[in-house]
């Protein structure tokens, strides 16, 4: 039950990224481009998604587990870190050179745009990166 309702929500916010143009890199740089033809219609989409989500949040703090019985596993980290930022600006300066994001990408990725392709395989070595770097570290 666990991965068939995981496929699903996967599946909607799929296309949700799609109905929303998040997967279209032409608009997401239409709404970072601040001082040219500046789309601000990624902001309306960005904070419905906001709003949506404050419900189902602060009702997940209040409990243990998931609907399923799973363990609720909810940030617990509060405090900005050198880390934190450092992967911000990285994940901020990939976004605006691309226009993608991971879960766009991953949408998008079945048009067998080119683009897509190398943002993917780029976004797959950095998490291998990181995975070796992460490992090196706590040893």
């Amino acid at each position: 039950m666990i991965k068939i309702t995981a496929f699903i929500a996967g599946l909607l916010f799929g296309l949700g990224l799609l109905l929303a143009g998040m997967a279209n890199p032409r608009k997401v740089l239409a709404f970072l481009d601040l001082t040219g033809a500046w789309d601000p219609s990624l902001a309306l989409v960005m904070v419905a998604a906001i709003a949506t989500a404050i419900g189902p949040i602060t009702w997940a703090r209040r409990r243990p587990t998931s609907l399923l019985g799973s363990a609720m596993q909810l940030p617990t980290k509060r405090e900005l870190d050198p880390r934190l930022i450092g992967g911000s600006l990285l994940f901020g300066i990939g976004w605006g050179i691309a226009g993608i994001c991971p879960g766009p990408a991953v949408a998008i990725l079945l048009t067998g745009h080119w683009q897509a392709i190398v943002f993917m395989l780029a976004m797959v070595g950095g998490m291998v990166l990181f995975t070796a770097l992460e490992a090196r570290r706590s040893h």
